[in-house]
């Protein structure tokens, strides 16, 4: 028969046509290129033939293989992070120390607390930042019903501190990344332009700052005129090839020198913000890798930090997580993408994802 109801699709990863990946941060590893391309491509014949069934066959072998690129991927950007970091210590800081800053929270009672500890430099680059905080964690243990328990990771960050007082004001430089085992829903997103849905959505409209960034910088300083002086030597930076010696950088390439400006939004008036909440976030490329750099005054710095600290935080991520869940209840293809996603880089040892016309099947 030759009715849509009965055209079964196969598609092989082998003739996924040669384009970039649909995720930008996964571009520079072809395994990953490859595989985000083969599901972005699914998608498509998916909703060009909506009543065609489609059969996706995975080697399990090759999973790993993608899931130790995904891992190179964040190990880069990260080691990227902490030398653009470094360099912008040295032109905008002066003399520092550094400090692994982490939150934890007690399961029984929610009651949240925060631990920092002074590092070196060469600590950033000898382990993830999401191990860092987890070791730290790991030194102390709590009594709760007759035994003695980690804490819990809520956050965890890298604070430059000036050990002096700095041309532009700077307080204090802080740099994060999402935690790693939530990417994988970054994919998904970026796949289904979760972003447009958003926006296309009345319901979550107001929520989609949460699905944008994932490695950030931000810079506290004093006043709005601080911010904005800072803003202004940041958009002009440009290192030499002798800057560029200490923090390891390649020299001679162009993508090191300066900083390339996609986006700049400027929250100095509170405009679109209804708590008052002030900043200039930028969104940066930097040796391949996107960046956001926030500039943001010291009163909205310990707010945010106060607000980490309280239990509601929880409603946060609550709040983030409610994005993707309405989206897959308006768009069921995204929420069985972000099953697969999740089954592929967390738990391939768990049942695989079933979506009603699609057969999953993964070999050894």
């Amino acid at each position: 028969m030759n009715s849509e109801q009965d055209t079964t699709i196969v598609i092989e990863p082998s003739s996924v046509r040669n384009s970039h990946s649909p995720l930008w941060i996964v571009s520079q590893e072809p395994l990953l290129n490859e595989l985000v391309s083969y599901l972005a491509q699914v998608k498509e014949v998916l909703e060009a033939n909506p009543k065609a069934s489609c059969e996706l066959t995975f080697s399990r072998a090759h999973i790993r293989e993608c899931r130790a690129a995904f891992d190179r991927m964040i190990r880069k950007g990260e080691e990227d992070l902490h030398r653009l970091c470094q360099l912008l210590c040295e032109q905008l800081l002066g003399s520092t120390k550094i400090e692994s800053f982490v939150v934890g929270e007690l399961a029984e009672t929610g009651k949240r607390f925060s631990l920092a500890q002074r590092i070196q430099p060469e600590d950033l680059y000898s382990t993830s930042d999401l191990d860092l905080g987890t070791r730290q964690l790991q030194k102390i243990k709590y009594f709760e019903n007759g035994e003695w328990v980690v804490p819990s990771l809520v956050a965890n960050m890298v604070e430059y501190q000036p050990v002096e007082a700095n041309e532009y004001a700077i307080f204090k430089m802080i740099s994060r990344i999402k935690a790693e085992e939530e990417l994988w829903n970054k994919v998904v997103d970026e796949i289904f332009n979760l972003d447009a849905l958003v926006k296309r959505d009345k319901e979550v409209r107001h929520l989609s700052r949460y699905v944008k960034d994932v490695f950030g910088i931000k810079l506290v300083v004093g006043s709005v005129a601080d911010m904005r002086a800072l803003q202004e030597r940041i958009a002009s930076l440009e290192w030499t090839a002798g800057d560029l010696t200490q923090p390891a950088v390649t020299k001679g390439n162009a993508s090191s020198e300066r900083l390339n400006f996609l986006e700049v939004k400027d929250y100095l008036d509170g405009s679109g913000k209804q708590s008052g909440w002030q900043a200039i976030k930028s969104v940066v490329t930097w040796r391949g890798g996107v960046f956001e750099i926030q500039v943001q005054p010291l009163m909205n710095f310990w707010k945010e930090r106060e607000f980490l600290m309280r239990e509601s935080h929880a409603g946060f991520k609550a709040r983030r997580e409610l994005v993707r869940t309405h989206i897959a209840e308006q768009v069921p293809l995204f929420g069985f993408y972000n099953q697969l996603l999740k089954w592929m880089f967390q738990d391939m040892q768990g049942e695989l994802p079933s979506f009603q016309g699609i057969s999953v099947s993964c070999v050894e």
